[in-house]
Order: C-alpha cells, then structure tokens, then sequence
C-alpha cells in the first residue's frame, strides 16, 4: 500500500486549501490526516473511514476541515477552509486497516510522505 499526499502550499490567513491523499493497493481502510508543526508532535487532524459515512476531527479543525473520499476510494481529499497560521505544518496522511476510527499515529498501518501548508498571517 502507498500512499501519496499533495496539494500544499503558501496562502494567506482566512484563505482556502484542498489537500489530497491518493492511496494505490488495498481495499478496506479507513485514512487518517495528521500534521506535524516545527519542534511539535504530530497530531490528529482528521478521519474518514471507508465507506465515507464516518468522519472524526480535531477540535482545532472541527467546522473548517472537511474530510471526504471519492467513490472508488482511492482518493481521500481534506478540505480546509478559514485557514489560520496555526494551521501551518507538514500535513500527512495514513491508511488503517483493522478497527474503527483512530485519533492515534500508533494505529495506523501505512504513511505517505508529507506535504507542507504555510498560512502567513
């Protein structure tokens, strides 16, 4: 299983970003987003499971991320809007196989690499 994130970059506080997880091999896991800001630890951003009926957020996120998947499922997007520069981080995704929903990084089977979104002020 891969996966690969991308759609980050620079934007302006207040603005909009679609980030996107595209996941090849597999079927059945549910896509967790998670983000890593400069000297933090990563955290729980967001999560869908994969049928898309069942979503979790961060309570930093919740009203202002949307985390959704297309119909065949490879593609996990994360919609985020009314960005803040706390936002700014290296922004990941996982794939998770066996459980529900998971806020923890320990729970997830497979990452991809990062993509960086900077919110300037």
């Amino acid at each position: 299983v891969q996966l690969q994130a991308s759609g980050g970059g620079l934007v302006q506080a207040g603005s909009s970003l679609r980030l996107y997880c595209e996941v090849s091999g597999g079927r059945n896991y549910a896509v967790g987003w998670f983000r890593q800001a400069p000297g933090k630890e990563r955290e729980f951003v967001a999560a869908v499971n994969w049928r898309g009926q069942s979503t979790d957020y961060a309570d930093s996120v919740k009203g202002r991320f949307t985390v959704s998947r297309d119909g065949a499922k490879a593609s996990v997007y994360l919609q985020m809007d009314s960005l803040k520069p706390d936002d700014t981080a290296i922004y990941y995704c996982a794939a998770k196989y066996f459980g529900g929903l998971s806020r923890y990084n320990s729970d997830y089977d497979y990452w991809g690499q990062g993509t960086l979104v900077t919110v300037s002020s």
